[in-house]
């Protein structure tokens, strides 16, 4: 009975009309019920060769153990975005991996997909190129690929990665996913600065006028702050830097921040960095010579060779950085980094950035000089 009426579901529209296929269809969604797990599957098989298999069976045989479902999943390629989602929460991991391997899977699956917080299922939308991933979806790998570093690799390789997302994914990724992102986002900003040329030369907009000033300090040519370089006890920001060689307390962690134009929690980021590109990247993007950023990791207290005399990994790393990036693609970075860190990023983002931090990032993006103290656990006070 089951093959006879699957025979008769899966006629062409010529010879059945809706009326018929419908009752047929509910016929079978009774039969089901009490159908061995052989008959399910040889129906799923049956009903995965139609262009438009009827929704209310496909919707029962979806949720079905993996064996049934699978013919669907993998071969029928008109199942709607509803039937996908009903399945993804109603059935196993697995199901949810072979939607991920679905060809053209939609933004609004993937997103759902990605709610789950599954790693195997995350890699394989990865690995789809003809996966659609929203925003929002590429926000929450980011995010994730803290806790599963092998997703990093994995994000680099999609066209939906933004700037934003990328300079994010730095703070957490190997050295190797840290050159590639340099490589691919470290850009000019010839355009942008072309584009407001002439709003360089007007007067400076006024106080309350924030979001221009936030706009004009990210575009400029300029990296230092000339207003701290004349507050500061130190005057410029070589000398900061040539003081930090004895021991880089928070004090003078801050004002090498101000003085280079960065709020405190981006120089608390950099500075408590253990790879030493972010180092390498506040010098070249500052001004400051090669012989700075030795300088500085010395006063940060880190090996700078072994026993052998060979350069410690992580400081290579940090003095090629240096040596490959301009100095204008460098203050991208830098500028990205410090825009982050205070606006436009979503809260998964921001929380991932946060995880060992111990004062909010709305107290830290503040205009105050206290966020510094986030630098105290790290110096032993």
């Amino acid at each position: 009975m089951l093959k006879r009426l699957a025979d008769v579901v899966c006629l062409p529209a010529s010879r059945i009309n809706t009326f018929e296929r419908a009752i047929t269809c509910d016929l079978l969604l009774e039969l089901l019920r009490e159908a061995t797990l052989v008959e399910r599957e040889r129906l799923a098989r049956r009903i995965a060769t139609m262009n438009e298999p009827p929704a209310p069976l496909v919707r029962a045989l979806l949720r079905d153990t993996l064996s049934v479902a699978r013919p669907l999943l993998e071969e029928t390629v008109h199942l709607n975005d509803a039937d996908l989602i009903a399945c993804l929460y109603q059935a196993g991991a697995e199901h949810r991996r072979l939607i991920a391997q679905r060809r053209g899977v939609s933004e609004i699956v993937t997103d759902a997909l990605i709610d789950m917080d599954e790693e195997a299922v995350a890699e394989a939308l990865l690995r789809n190129d003809l996966a659609r991933l929203s925003h929002h979806g590429v926000e929450h790998l980011v995010a994730t690929s803290r806790d599963v570093p092998n997703l990093a690799a994995l994000l680099l390789r999609r066209a939906e990665l933004r700037p934003s997302h990328a300079y994010v994914l730095f703070w957490w990724a190997d050295a190797e996913t840290r050159l590639s992102i340099l490589q691919r986002f470290a850009l000019p900003r010839d355009i942008l600065e072309e584009a407001v040329a002439d709003v360089f030369e007007a007067a400076e907009p006024a106080a309350e006028d924030g979001l221009s000033k936030k706009a004009l300090t990210f575009i400029g040519r300029r990296q230092r702050n000339p207003e701290a370089a004349r507050r500061s006890p130190f005057g410029s920001l070589e000398v900061a830097a040539a003081a930090a060689e004895a021991g880089l307390t928070p004090e003078i962690g801050e004002e090498i921040s101000y003085l280079a134009g960065l709020r405190p929690i981006t120089g608390a980021k950099i500075f408590t960095d253990p790879g030493g590109e972010p180092l390498a990247i506040l010098c070249k993007a500052a001004g400051l010579p090669r012989s700075a950023l030795r300088g500085l990791w010395r006063g940060l207290g880190r090996r700078e060779a072994d026993r052998a005399g060979v350069t410690d990994h992580a400081l290579e790393r940090a003095l090629a950085t240096y040596d490959a990036i301009a100095i204008d693609r460098a203050q991208t970075v830098l500028r990205y980094w410090d825009w982050s860190l205070s606006s436009g990023l979503s809260p998964a983002l921001l929380k991932a950035m946060r995880q060992d931090d111990e004062i909010a990032v709305d107290e830290y993006s503040a205009s105050q000089r206290t966020p510094m103290l986030a630098l105290s656990r790290d110096f032993g006070r």
